[in-house]
């Protein structure tokens, strides 16, 4: 016969673990970029040899600039998800990446995690960011990218409400904070490699800016930047994410 103490601590594993699983799918429907599970968004269609390069974060007033510059090197055009904080000091270099042909998407105003934000939160965080970018480039924003890729159903339909098409991305790294551009570009080709044996395109992200500091150090992602194009530009078609919508 069970005991009721071995009854309850048997319940209350259950719990416990129940709790577990729960959490856990929470955080893959809500961060995985692959899960559709809180709603379908942008990520790549099947167009072996088609790359898209996005980079989020910015603008940052050091590394943007030479990031721009290596892209007129390449005759490539990029999309930028920016933080509508960092807009407000940066005003001509926004408008610079606007008219070298380049798109622009709201990358939400200061970073916040949505998934777990308040439905009034979301709708400001977004529709500040896009009024704000309006006013600079003076065209509507139609693309966003959700801050750590953290969404929820909410997000997304609040998204669509505002005229905005979620993007995610299936080629990133951890370029913020890897010291290596070589190494960076080198882990994105494998990506990008197995991505097209697969038939699919690649939209890849790098940063060319930092939500915790607006001057961060961007040097390695963006020399990674200028290493991929040098070894895909011959051989493959760059686009901007929109040519997928």
């Amino acid at each position: 016969m069970i005991s009721p103490l071995a009854t309850g601590i048997c319940v209350g594993l259950g719990a416990v673990a129940g709790a577990g699983l729960a959490a856990g799918a929470f955080t893959y429907a809500s961060l995985w970029p692959g899960s559709r599970i809180f709603g379908a968004a942008l990520t790549a269609p099947a167009r072996p040899g088609e790359l898209a390069l996005t980079f989020d974060d910015g603008p940052n007033p050091a590394w943007t600039p030479r990031l721009l510059d290596i892209l007129v090197q390449y005759e490539v055009r990029a999309t930028f998800f920016l933080l509508g904080s960092r807009t407000i000091a940066q005003l001509e270099l926004v408008r610079r990446i606007a008219a070298a042909g380049h798109k622009i998407g709201n990358h939400s105003w200061s970073h916040l995690n949505l998934s777990r934000a308040r439905e009034g939160q979301v709708r400001e965080e977004l529709e500040r960011t896009n009024d704000t970018l309006q006013q600079i480039i003076g065209t509507q924003v139609k693309l966003f990218r959700p801050p750590f890729g953290a969404r929820r159903p909410a997000v997304f339909r609040i998204a669509r409400e505002l005229g905005l098409e979620p993007v995610l991305w299936n080629a990133m790294t951890s370029d913020w904070s890897e010291p290596s551009a070589e190494r960076i570009a080198k882990k994105l080709t494998k990506k990008i490699d197995s991505l097209e044996r697969r038939g699919r395109a690649a939209n890849i992200v790098l940063h060319d800016g930092g939500h915790r500091d607006a001057a961060a150090n961007r040097e390695p992602s963006v020399t990674a930047a200028g290493l991929l194009l040098a070894h895909y530009a011959m051989s493959h078609r760059f686009v901007t994410v929109d040519a997928w919508c």
